[in-house]
């Protein structure tokens, strides 16, 4: 009788917790047909071949103006960019030591924007950031170090209790992605290929205080040791996006810092002419990211670095390489070629529009 008791007692618990599962994966946004940036985390787990030369961590900066795909294609790289929107330095340092469990690249390149946060800003960029993460203790202490007071560090372990009363918001796109989803990226990278050209920006407002917080300091001293233990160079990139402004003094503490730690530092604000760059074509936002041919020509530029700085192998002569990154490189095209045909028939392209998004649902 108490066996029996027993059984039923598992057994109530393995329903319950299969029942908490699945509810969870329901009520969890699926950003798949609007705020898209928000399933890139996901993806890198997702990937069944994480063996990388070449890891990205960072924002926007490096999610939406690098492309793997050429770096593959022009010098036999293989890359992943690990982004997600705002994704702040001790993000970035917590995915960067969660993925080491499951690779070690040859390089990594951080992108250093995020070095004008000292404080957690937003949750809901928190959400994008470690919401993909599987549980882990590297993702528990980055919901420890960005989470802003009101948040509760249990719904990042448990999602659901985040997401239960999402009830009322259920949509379409919940039903349909519930249980598998469309890939978003290429290999990290968000294609964009409409155009909006660079106009006049503002002037940058004086800052009480250009210097770096010490919160950001301690991330970043903490990604070089990281890199430094594991044999892996570390690239700090400032990547050509003409706004948020990028003050000389920043510059300057990322030179003085770079060379105090003998790392390459690469403001590519610097090489607009050497990139090939023209605002009125290659950016989709008007100068704020760059579009598929802009990111193309930064990938160019910045591949050509990385291969002679770190004497990287061509591997395009690697048959399994070559056969996996041709199924990658047909899916980016496809995904051009859908993206013009968007652009041709509606004007926009349906993903990057919030309200014919909403509408759909």
């Amino acid at each position: 009788m108490k066996k029996k008791k027993i059984i039923s007692f598992v057994v109530l618990i393995l329903v319950i917790s299969l029942l908490a599962f699945l509810l969870q994966k329901l009520l969890m946004p699926k950003y798949m047909t609007q705020i898209v940036e928000g399933a890139l985390i996901a993806e890198y787990y997702d990937e069944k071949n994480k063996d990388h030369d070449v890891l990205f961590v960072g924002d926007c900066e490096v999610y939406e103006n690098f492309s793997p795909i050429t770096l593959w294609e022009e010098y036999g790289i293989t890359s992943y960019i690990l982004g997600s929107a705002q994704q702040l330095i001790w993000h970035s340092y917590y995915l960067l030591e969660d993925a080491l469990k499951y690779e070690k690249p040859d390089v990594v390149v951080f992108s250093v924007l995020s070095m004008m946060y000292d404080t957690p800003q937003k949750e809901a960029y928190n959400r994008m950031s470690i919401d993909g993460m599987p549980l882990s203790l590297s993702k528990i202490k980055s919901a420890k170090a960005a989470m802003l007071p009101e948040e509760d560090l249990i719904t990042y372990i448990f999602p659901l209790l985040r997401y239960h009363s999402r009830w009322n918001e259920l949509s379409n796109e919940d039903f349909e992605y519930w249980f598998k989803k469309d890939k978003i990226a290429h290999n990290g990278y968000l294609m964009r290929v409409d155009v909006k050209p660079a106009g006049s920006f503002p002037k940058p407002r004086k800052l009480a205080d250009y210097r770096f917080g010490e919160t950001s300091y301690k991330y970043l001293d903490k990604i070089v040791k990281l890199c430094k233990d594991n044999d892996i160079e570390l690239v700090l990139l400032k990547a050509p996006s003409l706004y948020p402004h990028w003050y000389e003094q920043w510059d300057e503490q990322m030179i003085d810092y770079a060379n105090k730690n003998d790392l390459l530092y690469i403001n590519t604000l610097n090489n607009l002419d050497d990139i090939g760059l023209d605002f009125n074509t290659d950016t989709y936002d008007a100068g704020l990211h760059l579009n598929l041919s802009g990111a193309e020509k930064a990938s160019v530029f910045l591949g050509n670095i990385l291969k002679t700085e770190f004497n990287l192998a061509d591997r395009r002569q690697d048959e399994n390489l070559k056969a996996l990154w041709k199924e990658k490189a047909d899916a980016y095209y496809k995904m051009e070629e859908d993206q013009y045909k968007e652009l041709e028939e509606y004007g926009y392209l349906l993903k990057f529009n919030m309200k014919r998004s909403a509408e759909n649902n």
